[in-house]
């Protein structure tokens, strides 16, 4: 795989078991790109390991006064010169290669896990850890499956040279033989301490990043309370805890950085220590103790390689831990589904509740726990209860239906949908049945202000339709916000819509209007709206009211208020003590307010 290849055809289906199993995944599965990369690092490593040698022949060459064999030496030594910068060269190129596509990987399986879930993921995993998994882990995770190896190839290098010493001369090949794994594990001792300072530094910095996108995400209603200095506050702690770990984490690397420094400096010295007395002995050349002090100390260069593996190691094992947690989340049922990838039609029924849509109507969901609206909501989208109770469509069970059957057949817009950023032309820009124009969903939603309000604030955009939205539509008010997403899910048209309290955040006269334009708009297909709201309710063809978690009540809104206490505590918000007898002035009074709206809207 080259990175011009990307993105995967198919990410493939990873071990998702723990951090290491999945670290081991990736590298099994770009198994090519690593030998490629263990090929050049041999010869990258070989030729740095083969110049002490050369310089070695050349020295005693020298003393010997032989020019052939001098010349032999600078050839040998022109050799590995160029053998080092070509295996260099291609060592990188392998290794970012290796590096990027494993990273790519990761971002793949992330997006479409993210796709899979839908908004579930978010309800099971804080937002700022999915980000953080995305940007940051992704990179430490890629660092370590490049890196593996290049250690491999420093690993082997570093063998077959101690080999060769004990060949090449034995009494101080024994000295190197034996110092150079000392010197290797070493470090072993301060590994598990220097990880366990990464992984608080890891944690901290990932709750620094969910606080801030929590933060930035809740800044029109913080500088509406007047918050953001609370906030911020929290903020500037959570980064000095961060860089305190970080520090107390960068401590223990340096630590094993100095011994990795030190330890080589003292071999060097046992090897010259040595080696001047065997040589003053005659038993060894002085281009023979040459060779094996420069073979020590350009081997303090693959050395470096065990620092950087348990570096590597020690960042992404947790990163991968996380991701691994993120990729094993999966829905109550097989997302691929269990029968043919098509759309069926009919009444929308949940066994759990007892609610029944009828096809073609709009049917509207009264519920006085906002949680179990929230829960009913989540179970019409596909996503079935911890009892497995699945959600019946024209009597087909949501979860038999492959998940992109499933989403095409209901569509459930959130209480609070996202935005995305981008011209308006993109936001809309959805996957539809093509039964609804952009022009007609904007009409129905009431936007003619959001457009007028888009087009003021673009500099470039005399269509409103390319007009660029901010962030999350931060630029918009919530109302504003609030009816662009309801024409977002209007355009798609699908066989079932749910929304849940689409028009909580605008005026009264909007909202009949609103109601007005989304009754003719889906006119012959499903839609179930949770709303309170009576102008909503007026509008409906029937009425559900839910009391805990069971439809104790069905019928239009006027006959429900009249003759469901319950019903009429939760539309009308009133009290126990404030309850007033069927027919009296206060029920009077609303339904009165309510043809008057009617009448202006």
């Amino acid at each position: 795989m080259q990175i011009q290849d990307l993105p995967y055809p198919d990410p493939g289906v990873p071990d998702a078991r723990s951090g290491p199993r999945f670290l081991w995944w990736l590298f099994r599965n770009q198994l090519g790109g690593q030998l490629k990369s263990l090929a050049w690092g041999l010869l990258h490593f070989a030729s740095v390991a083969a110049l002490p040698f050369c310089v070695g022949v050349a020295v005693q060459a020298v003393v010997d006064r032989s020019g052939s064999r001098l010349a032999l030496a600078g050839g040998l030594l022109a050799l590995a010169c160029v053998g080092n910068a070509v295996g260099d060269t291609f060592l990188h190129r392998t290794a970012i290669t290796n590096w990027i596509t494993a990273a790519a990987r990761v971002q793949q399986l992330l997006a479409r896990k993210a796709a899979g879930l839908g908004s579930a993921l978010t309800r099971r995993v804080a937002a700022g850890e999915v980000v953080a998994v995305s940007t940051g882990d992704v990179e430490k995770i890629g660092w370590f499956v490049e890196a593996l190896s290049r250690f491999t190839a420093a690993l082997v290098t570093i063998v077959l040279v101690c080999a060769g010493l004990l060949v090449y001369q034995p009494a101080l090949g024994v000295v190197v033989a034996v110092g150079l794994p000392a010197l290797a594990l070493a470090v072993l001792p301060l590994l598990p301490r220097a990880t366990r300072r990464a992984d608080v530094q890891r944690e901290k910095a990932g709750r620094a990043t969910e606080l801030a996108s929590d933060t930035v995400a809740g800044l029109r209603v913080l500088r509406g309370i007047g918050g953001e200095e609370l906030f911020l506050d929290r903020y500037r702690r959570a980064s000095q805890e961060v860089r305190h770990a970080a520090v107390r984490s960068a401590r223990m690397w340096s630590l094993i950085s100095a011994i990795q420094v030190l330890l080589p400096g003292l071999l060097l010295i046992a090897v010259v220590w040595h080696g001047v007395g065997l040589a003053r002995e005659g038993r060894i050349t002085v281009g023979e103790l040459v060779t094996v002090y420069s073979s020590v100390m350009v081997l303090t260069y693959p050395l470096r390689h065990f620092e950087e593996i348990a570096m590597a190691y020690s960042f992404s094992r947790p990163s991968a831990k996380r991701a691994a947690g993120v990729l094993s989340l999966e829905r109550a049922t097989d997302t691929a589904g269990s029968r043919a990838a098509e759309v069926p039609s009919g009444d929308l029924y949940d066994p759990r509740t007892g609610l029944l849509a009828p096809a073609g109507l709009l049917t509207a969901v009264v519920c006085g726990d906002p949680d179990a609206a929230g829960r009913l909501a989540e179970r019409l989208g596909g996503h079935p209860s911890q009892e497995g109770v699945a959600v019946l469509l024209g009597g087909v069970p949501l979860d038999d239906l492959p998940l992109d059957s499933a989403r095409t057949a209901v569509l459930v817009q959130d209480k609070d949908p996202v935005l995305l950023s981008g011209m308006l032309r993109e936001l809309l820009d959805v996957p539809a049945s093509g039964g609804v124009s952009a022009e007609a969903a904007l009409a129905a939603a009431q936007c003619d202000d959001v457009l007028a309000a888009l087009v003021q604030g673009s500099l470039d955009a005399a269509d409103p339709m390319d007009a660029r939205i901010t962030e999350r539509g931060r630029s918009l008010s919530g109302g504003q916000r609030q009816r662009l997403a309801l024409a977002r899910s209007l355009i798609t048209d699908p066989e079932v819509l749910v929304l849940d309290e689409p028009t909580s955040a605008v005026d009264s006269h909007t909202e009949a209007r609103i109601a007005q334009g989304v009754r003719e708009l889906r006119a012959g297909r499903t839609t179930v709206v949770f709303t309170s709201s009576p102008l909503l309710l007026d509008r409906a063809d029937r009425v559900a009211f839910l009391h805990g978690d069971e439809v104790v009540a069905v019928g239009a809104h006027r006959e429900l208020v009249h003759s469901e206490p319950r019903y009429r505590a939760v539309v009308t918000r009133e009290t126990d003590d404030e309850a007033a007898p069927v027919g009296s002035v206060a029920l009077t009074d609303v339904l009165q307010e309510l043809e008057e709206i009617e009448e202006k809207a």
